[in-house]
C-alpha cells in the first residue's frame, strides 16, 4: 500500500439487513487501513467488491445504525466496527452486497 492511500480504509460485511425506510444497513468490521472518522463516513461514497473479485458496487453511507451504541470516532478505531445505513447507487439488476464483501473508502471523488 502506497503512502497516498493510507486514509483509504478496508473493511469486510458481517451482517446485511434490509433498512425499515429503505436502503440496506451493512455491519463492517475494518480489516486494514486507517478508521475513518464518522464525519468522513457520513455522506460518503465507498465501493465494495464480492468475495471472487468480479462484482463491484457503489454506495452512499447515508446515516447509521445505532443497535450497538452511538458511532464515535474513539468506538470506531477501538473496535473497529461499525454499522452504516447506505443507499446503493448502481443496482441494475446486479446481486445485493452480501456478507463477506469487501468495502473501501471513503472515496475520493
Amino acid at each position: 500500500m502506497t503512502a497516498t492511500r493510507t486514509q483509504t480504509a478496508t473493511f469486510r460485511v458481517l451482517d446485511v439487513m434490509k433498512a425499515p425506510h429503505g436502503g440496506s444497513i451493512l455491519r463492517l468490521r475494518l480489516q486494514s487501513g486507517e478508521a475513518p472518522s464518522v464525519k468522513a463516513l457520513k455522506g460518503a461514497r465507498m465501493k465494495a467488491t464480492s468475495p471472487d473479485g468480479t462484482t463491484e458496487r457503489h454506495f452512499r453511507v447515508d446515516g447509521f445504525a445505532v443497535f450497538g451504541g452511538r458511532p464515535t470516532d474513539k468506538r470506531i478505531a477501538r473496535t473497529g466496527r461499525v454499522d452504516v445505513h447506505v443507499l446503493e447507487e448502481d443496482s441494475d439488476g446486479q446481486p445485493p452486497i452480501s456478507l463477506r464483501w469487501e468495502v473501501t473508502g471513503p472515496l475520493r471523488e
